[in-house]
């Protein structure tokens, strides 16, 4: 009886959490997305005001940043102006972030895309978990590390993995939060130009 009784509080502090989460997801959703429109609104209309402007909304310009990948060598999104290009951010513990990793990779060797599997270093236990990670997945894309999270704070990152697809000129054109499959990348990537 003792069982019964623990795993329906425990079952139900989980439906309350996912509405919990889901609910503020939406409000912040609707919050968002009031300010904007997409990039094919904006192309339609002919409304070119923010078109070169930076933000987080789909149809702006991605922010640049500029980290060290985990071969030490220094990568910026702009090095990356003219291709196109998912952003993605993860940490190593993470088990969504576990899934969406080998679809990433065949993602990476089967499209023309650039990857910047940005990790969130503050959130390591140590660096050498990240090596084990890349190792462990034969991950061959860049993964800038970001030891101090700035890149985290400009991108606003809330659940990871969280990611973005970039066009060619550098505008944003899909968001996902959470894990993304195959197919759902290249469908995102043959929207764009």
């Amino acid at each position: 009886m003792k069982k019964t009784i623990i795993i329906v509080v425990l079952a139900g502090m989980f439906v309350w959490a996912i509405y919990d989460l889901a609910l503020s997801s939406d409000n912040k959703d609707t919050a968002d997305n009031s300010d904007f429109t997409t990039a094919e609104e904006n192309e339609n209309s002919g409304d070119n005001s923010g078109a070169d402007s930076y933000g987080l909304q789909i149809g702006k310009k991605a922010p640049d940043f500029e980290l060290q990948t985990l071969q030490g060598e220094k990568v910026s999104l702009t090095d990356y102006r003219g291709q196109r290009v998912l952003v993605n951010f993860w940490a190593s513990w993470c088990a969504p972030c576990r899934a969406e990793m080998p679809d990433m990779q065949k993602f990476y060797e089967n499209k023309d895309i650039e990857i910047l599997a940005v990790n969130l270093t503050t959130a390591e236990n140590s660096e050498s978990d990240v090596v084990d990670f890349v190792d462990e997945y034969g991950l061959t894309f860049p993964i800038p590390m970001d030891k101090n999270s700035n890149v985290a704070n400009t991108y606003q990152i809330k659940p990871i993995p969280t990611s973005y697809m970039i066009d060619s000129e550098g505008r944003i054109q899909y968001k996902q939060l959470g894990p993304m499959n195959y197919e759902q990348m290249v469908q995102e990537f043959e929207k764009m130009k």
